[in-house]
């Protein structure tokens, strides 16, 4: 039989939506709409940086960046990701969530500044210091996802805590919205104060002077630190009723042996390997499609003729088209695609939601890719660009949000930011693949159409077919990510469990 569960913790589970909640995803997402402006602001900057310091007197072209240096400032954030989301995943939860939250916090404020504030007299002194911090940056950003989603996960009711969850994660659709007002913003000021020729006409005047507060979650206090007295004490405060502090129950749950297995365990491989196999796996294929998209989605653009070809336009004008492009595509598709999936999370569910986004991706990337000669075309751009959307609103109502929603909620509470750390850093081995890997693959096949410094590679038709089929991968890896709609943290990992019966209970793989 199922022992009783704690009474703070029921609180949380049949809580009403209060004004807590919302002051928790406003905390929580805040921090990933700073995570997603800094991660992809840096591709509106990459051709003027290229202009700015890698200018060559009577080239045809404009400077653009060398590959070795195009891969690491691209790259270089997300490497740092991926070690943040590792350490501070594991230091949540040693330490605490808002304790460790608050210091991410404080490192992606530093280090974000730092990058625009990057120093040195030649293009190596100036690209090594940005590098540098952006890594830290990154380091930062790498915490925020796995204690962001656990603190929101154990503040939430079961009834709505995917939506709650998934409304923090949307967050990174403003922040990449942001990212391309912002630089709408910037790049017109800067064309209106500062009037510049196209490149074709005055390569070197082109290119102007100018342009260079909440307590710690009851879960961990409870379950983790094991002080129920705390625990009731904090939430009593955050729910405005009064919780009894039941010391004996967390004392039988947390000396239960069920309750006390470690990652590296047979027990948790046995109730949770093929959980945390499922979650890095679809994180990780995801990120390869997800970040190649949007990344390098401007020159894709460039490739069919959407965003004109470099040599006609001044850096200022180059800079406006390609935050143009981002932009719209962020608004009519990216931002929605978030938002929809917090109004249908806990409606459909994760599985499905996940299911359904990574089909339509595939689709769609095998219709952009198999008919690509006809994308190019003039008359069909604009048809292209729609379908390429189409992948962002279905990447957004699908696994991009849903990845970052179940770890945070089928992991027990001692191992949670720790499998969500895992999970996330997963996702961004995944998208260093598809930043770096696609800088290369999508070069042409023709040596005289490369861009300058780069191999040839496979083009951008046979790109867009690989991300179909990793796509599809992600659709078939789903299947081992169970569904959490509906249930408490203690029901999906078994905490509140007697010992026999969670040592006895099978691994669920899926459930629809």
């Amino acid at each position: 039989m199922a022992r009783e569960q704690l009474g703070v913790l029921n609180a949380l589970d049949a809580a009403k939506t209060q004004w807590y909640h919302f002051t928790a995803i406003v905390i929580a997402g805040m921090g990933f709409f700073t995570d997603a402006y800094d991660l992809f602001c840096i591709s509106i900057v990459t051709k003027l940086l290229g202009r700015i310091y890698y200018h060559v007197d009577g080239a045809p072209k404009p400077g653009t960046l060398p590959p070795n240096v195009a891969a690491a400032v691209n790259g270089v954030a997300l490497v740092g990701t991926l070690v943040g989301q590792l350490f501070f995943g594991w230091l949540g939860d040693k330490l605490g969530r808002k304790k460790v939250y608050g210091i991410t916090l404080l490192l992606m404020v530093v280090a974000s500044i730092a990058s625009g504030l990057s120093f040195g007299s030649s293009a190596k002194g100036v690209i090594s210091t940005l590098c540098f911090f952006r890594f830290w940056l990154g380091f930062g950003i790498g915490g925020d996802y796995p204690l962001s989603a656990t603190i929101m996960s154990e503040y939430a009711n079961k009834k709505t805590r995917g939506a709650f969850i998934a409304a923090v994660f949307a967050m990174q659709g403003f922040g990449i919205l942001g990212g391309g007002i912002v630089g709408l913003i910037v790049s017109a000021s800067f064309d209106h104060a500062f009037k510049a020729p196209p490149y074709s006409v005055n390569a070197a005047a082109s290119t102007v002077p100018q342009a260079d507060y909440m307590p710690e979650t009851a879960r961990f206090t409870a379950l983790v630190a094991k002080n129920a007295k705390q625990a009731a004490a904090d939430m009593s405060k955050v729910l405005n009723v009064d919780i009894e502090a039941e010391e004996d129950k967390v004392i039988k749950m947390s000396g239960s042996q069920a309750n006390s297995f470690g990652l590296f365990s047979k027990q948790f491989l046995k109730r949770h390997g093929l959980h945390l196999l499922g979650t890095t796996s679809t994180w990780f294929l995801l990120d390869i499609a997800f970040y190649s998209q949007n990344l390098f989605q401007k020159d894709i653009f460039s490739a069919i003729g959407w965003i004109p070809k470099a040599a006609n336009m001044n850096a200022i004008h180059e800079v406006y088209k390609i935050a143009r492009a981002q932009t719209l595509i962020a608004l009519c598709s990216t931002v929605p695609g978030y938002w929809v999936t917090v109004a249908l999370i806990d409606v459909i569910g994760r599985f499905s939601i996940q299911l359904i986004g990574f089909f339509f991706m595939t689709v769609f990337m095998f219709a952009l890719a198999i008919p690509y000669h006809h994308w190019t075309l003039e008359p069909n751009r604009i048809g292209f660009v729609i379908m390429y959307a189409l992948t962002f609103f279905f990447a957004n109502f699908g696994p991009n949000a849903t990845t970052f929603v179940v770890p945070a909620e089928i992991f027990p509470a001692r191992l949670r930011s720790t499998c969500h750390g895992i999970s996330a850093a997963a996702g961004k081995a995944g998208a260093i693949i598809g930043a770096f890997g696609f800088l290369y693959a999508a070069q042409s096949t023709d040596p005289a159409k490369t861009d300058a410094g780069y191999p040839t590679g496979i083009g951008v038709r046979y790109s867009l077919i690989m991300l179909g089929v990793i796509n599809f991968f992600g659709m078939l890896f789903t299947l081992l990510v169970p569904e959490s709609k509906g249930k408490s943290l203690e029901e999906l990992t078994g905490e509140n469990a007697d010992e026999n019966e969670a040592q006895n209970a099978p691994s669920r793989i899926f459930s629809i």
